[in-house]
């Protein structure tokens, strides 16, 4: 993943949005993502290109997913968005046990698969179905 398709410019204009939405500085944001001022800064101006990792960190902090920060970046096709971020917030749901999870993910996909679409490429026939998120279901 070392040569990201980056949007940059737009992302930092979006993460300078949504922190002042936040209303928290920079000096806060940075802190609660755990980077430095600095870096942060240039990431918003445009000067940066921060890792899926780092854009994790942020997302945390602004309390937004992750794969909403990976759109505004180009690392994630907006096609895939509602699919990862359905996935995510079922698998980071405190009141779900493990088991739990990994039925509702299976019902999820089961639904998917019935109505043409794959685990990761949208409408059977555009990149076939896979059992990304089903593994280790057991």
């Amino acid at each position: 993943m070392a040569s990201l398709n980056v949007n940059v410019g737009g992302l930092g204009e979006y993460l300078r949005e949504q922190r002042r939405t936040a209303q928290l500085s920079l000096r806060q944001l940075a802190d609660a993502a755990g980077v430095s001022n600095p870096y942060l800064s240039q990431i918003e101006r445009g000067l940066r290109k921060p890792s899926a990792e780092i854009l994790q960190q942020i997302a945390k902090a602004l309390r937004i997913s992750a794969e909403t920060l990976y759109v505004q970046a180009g690392i994630l096709d907006e096609r895939d968005r509602g699919e990862v971020e359905t996935r995510g917030v079922i698998l980071a749901d405190p009141t779900l046990d493990e088991r739990q999870k990994q039925v509702l993910l299976q019902i999820y996909e089961s639904f998917r698969k019935e109505n043409g679409y794959g685990a990761d490429d949208g409408p059977a026939g555009e990149g076939g179905t896979s059992s990304a998120g089903t593994a280790d279901a057991s």
